[in-house]
């Protein structure tokens, strides 16, 4: 019987529990603990009348040196330890560390860069700074194990969160279509044929990548064969104006969010009206920040009992927003001048692969 389980996983450089710590933000966080810790050193050694200033200005000297050579050394090295299982990575870099301390500890004592040392003193010293820095060492690179099992937990249980959210999206996206084709059957059978057709194609389409973002020229595609399924019902009532030219192709969302978005313009704009409407989708993405409003005519004092379907996936998307994209994020409803407003804002990266790390 084979336990999987029990065998060590590699993981991707993307993966690895050691963090990039070339990044200007690690070695400003590794000086500052590196300064903590000559803090604690100088001051536990014998209190002198007078503090010592060059000894707190030689000790950091030394222990900025072994920090940022610890640090250059385990960045380059972090996509090999990334083919390793963790201990062995972890083990490897406290070595790392206790040897680089052992040679700047034998380079200032051949240069007497600390004072004149005792001989009787010199085994002491580097078997106590070879343990000083295997137990930082350990301390560190345990946070950082620590700290990755936390993220990495916090994105499954996102990542899950996300799914169940477009689970229960897919359902009511399909019934409301199923609803619009049931209206064509006995008004024109042939254009009921081909709604089925446009919705399997449809479908089709929205499970065929699973996850939770696509890019805005998929999600926009998708819509459009949503809206060839209501102009075979609604004909000439449904007019469309478009302005999207300036939304990049490759930019990502989340997906089935133009769709719930349309829908909810054509059942309060489109559908009570005799004359029908003009249903208009406007998008613009400015300094990293992606915007989408479409809009609807809406007559002041023609009120209509809100449908559940589409209640719960106006807050189906505020959700996922929210999830994905934080406290930034937001689902506004507004009605001015006439129409129907729901935008949705978000900030995000142009290019998709914001969409694949999620």
């Amino acid at each position: 019987m084979r336990i999987d389980w029990l065998k060590p996983k590699k993981t991707t450089p993307g993966e690895f529990f050691l963090p990039e710590l070339c990044l200007p933000e690690a070695l400003l966080v590794l000086v500052l603990l590196a300064e903590l810790l000559v803090l604690v050193l100088v001051l536990a050694e014998p209190m002198q009348p007078g503090f010592n200033w060059v000894r707190l200005a030689l000790t950091s000297l030394f222990v900025q040196w072994i920090v940022l050579l610890s640090a250059g050394l385990m960045c380059q090295l972090r996509p090999l330890l990334a083919r390793l299982p963790a201990s062995l990575a972890g083990l490897l870099c406290c070595l790392l560390v206790v040897g680089l301390t052992l040679g700047c500890t034998a380079v200032a004592d051949y240069y007497d860069l600390g004072g004149p040392l005792a001989r009787t003193g010199e085994v002491n010293l580097y078997l106590r700074h070879a343990l000083i820095s295997l137990i930082m060492s350990a301390l560190l690179l345990r946070y950082f194990y620590l700290q990755s099992q936390w993220r990495r937990q916090q994105q499954a249980e996102l990542s899950a969160r996300i799914e169940s959210l477009q689970a229960r999206i897919r359902p009511h996206f399909l019934f409301n279509s199923l609803n619009s084709i049931a209206s064509l059957v006995v008004i024109d059978p042939y254009k009921a044929e081909q709604a089925v057709l446009d919705l399997s194609d449809l479908f089709r389409a929205s499970l065929a990548k699973p996850g939770s973002l696509v890019s805005w020229s998929e999600e926009l595609e998708l819509s459009k064969r949503y809206l060839s399924i209501e102009q075979y019902r609604l004909g000439e009532r449904l007019q469309l104006e478009w302005q999207v030219d300036d939304v990049p192709a490759d930019l990502p969302i989340p997906q089935l969010t133009l769709q719930p978005l349309l829908e909810n313009a054509l059942i309060y704009g489109i559908q009570p009206r005799i004359e029908g409407g003009v249903v208009r989708i406007e998008a613009e993405y400015e300094n990293g920040v992606f915007q989408l409003c479409v809009s609807n005519p809406y007559e002041e004092g023609s009120e209509h009992k809100p449908s559940r379907g589409t209640h719960q996936a106006l807050v189906n998307i505020d959700a996922r927003l929210a999830a994905l994209f934080g406290p930034r994020a937001s689902l506004s409803v507004d009605r001015r001048d006439g129409r129907h407003f729901t935008c949705l804002r978000y900030p995000c990266a142009r290019l998709t692969q914001e969409a694949r790390a999620i």
